[in-house]
C-alpha cells in the first residue's frame, strides 16, 4: 500500500468525548491538487501512478474492518434531501475504503495516499466515486479516472457510490465549499438516473 508508515497511535477519553491521535511518517512528495480537494487542471500522472492507484483501491476494499467511514443513516437521511430525485438509498455492497480519497490525499508522481483517519467500511465503488466527482471540473482527468476505474464504477454498486458521491458534494456546495463543482455534478447525476 502506497502510504506513510503508522509510528504511533494514541486512544484516550475524556468525559463523554474520545480522541484518536496518529503520527505517520512525514512525505515529502506534493499532493496532485495543492489546497483543496477538487481538481482544476489536469495532472501530469504516468501509468505507473495510474496501475499504483487502481491497486491500491483493490487492496483497501478487500481488507475486513468493523471501522465505518459512511453510515447507512447518513444515506437514508442526506440523498433524498440532497439529490432531489427519488432513489433507493440501500446500497448494493458495502467494501473497505480510504473515505477521503481526493486529488489533496493523493501525491504525485510518485504515488502516496494520505490521511487515513477516516477510513473504514463504505459503499462499494465509494473511493473511485469521490476521485471521479472531485474530477468533473477536468473532463480529461475525469474520463482517465472513468477509464481507469471503469472496473469499479461502472457497475450497478459504482453507479450507487457515484450517487453517495454527488451526494456529499452537493451538501458541501449547499454550505458554500466549491460551488463550482454543482453544476457538473448535476449533470453526472442526470446521467446516472436519467
Amino acid at each position: 500500500m502506497p502510504r506513510p508508515r503508522l509510528r504511533g497511535r494514541r486512544a484516550w477519553t475524556e468525559g463523554e468525548h474520545g480522541y484518536l491521535a496518529e503520527l505517520y511518517d512525514r512525505v515529502a512528495a506534493a499532493t496532485v491538487a495543492a489546497h483543496e480537494p477538487v481538481l482544476r487542471s489536469a495532472p501530469d500522472l504516468d501509468e505507473a501512478w495510474w496501475d499504483g492507484l487502481g491497486a491500491a483501491l483493490d487492496a483497501i476494499a478487500a481488507v475486513p474492518s468493523g471501522r465505518v467511514a459512511v453510515r447507512q443513516e447518513y444515506l437514508d437521511r442526506a440523498m433524498p434531501q440532497y439529490l432531489g430525485v427519488r432513489v433507493d438509498t440501500t446500497a448494493p455492497a458495502w467494501t473497505t475504503a480510504h473515505g477521503d480519497l481526493h486529488w489533496a490525499n493523493l501525491t504525485g508522481p510518485a504515488l502516496a495516499v494520505l490521511d487515513w483517519e477516516g477510513w473504514g467500511t463504505a459503499p462499494a465503488g465509494y473511493d473511485a466515486a469521490l476521485l471521479h466527482a472531485h474530477s468533473l471540473l477536468v473532463p480529461d482527468t475525469a474520463a482517465e479516472v472513468r477509464r481507469r476505474l471503469g472496473h469499479v464504477l461502472d457497475t450497478p454498486a459504482g453507479r450507487f457510490a457515484e450517487l453517495v458521491a454527488i451526494t456529499e458534494l452537493l451538501q458541501a456546495a449547499a454550505r458554500g465549499d466549491n460551488p463550482d463543482l454543482e453544476e457538473p455534478l448535476r449533470r453526472r447525476l442526470s446521467e446516472i438516473t436519467g
